[in-house]
């Protein structure tokens, strides 16, 4: 059973929803460089300090409003939270694949406009850049626990080890990938979804 949270603490995460809200909404229309603490504070209607006492850094708040983005209505729970859950109570190895899939479907819609903001920002900010790296690091590692799941069920192609796999799913899912084909192409979703699905299968499973 779940513990019941304290007023304290539901006072606490609302108040870290709006930073982040406030936060996301003003990087995507000014930019980071150009989106001080300052103004974030007063969209959001805290003070100063209290997005530094909830939340962190300038670059610990993009970093948040990246979580915020990728976890959409199950915020504030993390991604690879549920995202292993799925996987470790799903039988069918298409089906793990489907629910990467259409995870990526909402998800990417939500954060490639956040991770151009990140990449924009990286160029002249050299904390930004290690930012950068730590989160694609962090994806690929959390590919790696699908892959080794479709490793121990069989699943996995023969000639693949979980790593080399995990380096698939980046790819393929990779939001530089959906950017450039849905946003700037024009492919519908629904086609970009169905193409990278079939690429997954064929990459990563024995045939049959």
């Amino acid at each position: 059973m779940a513990a019941t949270k304290t007023r304290r603490q539901i006072a606490a995460e609302e108040t870290q929803r709006a930073i982040v809200e406030a936060a996301h909404t003003l990087f995507l229309e000014r930019g980071y460089h150009a989106t001080s603490i300052g103004v974030v504070a007063a969209q959001a209607g805290v003070a100063v300090q209290t997005i530094y006492n909830s939340v962190g850094s300038k670059r610990d708040l993009l970093s948040r409003v990246l979580d915020h983005a990728a976890a959409g209505e199950r915020a504030p729970t993390p991604v690879p939270t549920f995202m292993r859950d799925q996987a470790e109570h799903e039988p069918d190895p298409r089906r793990i694949i489907d629910q990467l899939v259409e995870f990526w479907r909402g998800g990417l819609k939500r954060t490639a406009p956040v991770f151009l903001v990140i990449r924009q920002a990286a160029a002249l900010d050299p904390e930004v850049a290690a930012l950068e790296r730590q989160r694609a690091e962090q994806r690929l590692r959390n590919y790696g626990l699908a892959a080794r799941i479709l490793a121990e069920r069989g699943a996995l192609r023969e000639d693949l080890t979980p790593d080399d796999a995990a380096a698939v799913i980046f790819t393929l899912g990779h939001p530089d990938q959906y950017r450039f084909l849905v946003n700037e192409q024009g492919w519908p979703v629904d086609r970009w979804a169905e193409w990278v699905r079939s690429a997954l299968v064929a990459a990563l499973l024995t045939p049959g």
